[in-house]
């Protein structure tokens, strides 16, 4: 019978599409994550960055105790 022939094919095209949209919403959520981290760690870089040019990430010895082995 053709008829069953073309619902057989619709129903594994459907099938298709419903395991398309949902790995295209686990990418999304992966693609939306990493942005987040890439975010985060942007914004830590332009501090760290920040704080080499302006030295305040040196270590004043006057103020620090030396090491325990000392």
């Amino acid at each position: 019978m053709p008829g069953t022939d073309q619902e057989a094919r619709l129903e594994a095209l459907e099938t298709r599409i419903a395991y398309q949209d949902h790995t295209i919403e686990e990418l999304n959520a992966t693609i939306t994550e990493q942005w987040r981290a890439i975010d985060l760690l942007t914004k830590k870089l332009a501090m760290m960055e920040e704080q080499v040019r302006t030295g305040s990430y040196i270590a004043d010895p006057a103020t620090d105790k030396p090491p325990p082995h000392y």
